[in-house]
């Protein structure tokens, strides 16, 4: 395959739904496009809850690999995912864009969190499926 898309997963502080989904794109996808993850604030770590589930469901120990970043540290991307923060969403500049209009499930239950990270497992098949074959449905 050519130069492997670069998807960037978006949200405000970069603790939760994004880093979830970096993971599971690294996890899920990593010979279809590169993830990364960011958001226009960071927190000091990864959403405890959200680490937890992740060891739990997908042996994968997100605090190993990644951290929280802000918009400037990652490289140039080709699609930009935003995951529904819908107030202030960050901005990024790329050839394709989509928001997955996730609930945050910080504070909340781990059936909720379980919910999340369920939908973006399903996503980032999608998406990967998407950029196999090129097809992406909301093209302008």
């Amino acid at each position: 395959m050519k130069n492997k898309p670069k998807v960037a997963f978006i949200c405000v502080h970069n603790s939760c739904r994004s880093q979830i989904a970096e993971a599971l794109g690294k996890y899920l996808a990593s010979d279809i496009f590169e993830s990364y993850s960011a958001g226009t604030e960071t927190k000091p770590q990864i959403n405890q809850d959200a680490v937890r589930l992740m060891k739990e469901k997908y042996q994968i120990d997100m605090e190993q690999t990644q951290y929280s970043k802000l918009l400037s540290d990652i490289p140039p991307v080709d699609i930009v995912i935003t995951m529904g923060c819908n107030v202030n969403c960050p901005n990024l500049p790329c050839k394709y864009r989509e928001d997955w209009g996730l609930n945050d499930p910080t504070g909340k239950d781990d059936e909720e969190f379980s919910s999340v990270i369920n939908k973006i497992h399903s996503k980032i098949i999608e998406l990967s499926n998407h950029i196999k074959n090129d097809t992406f449905l909301n093209e302008k």
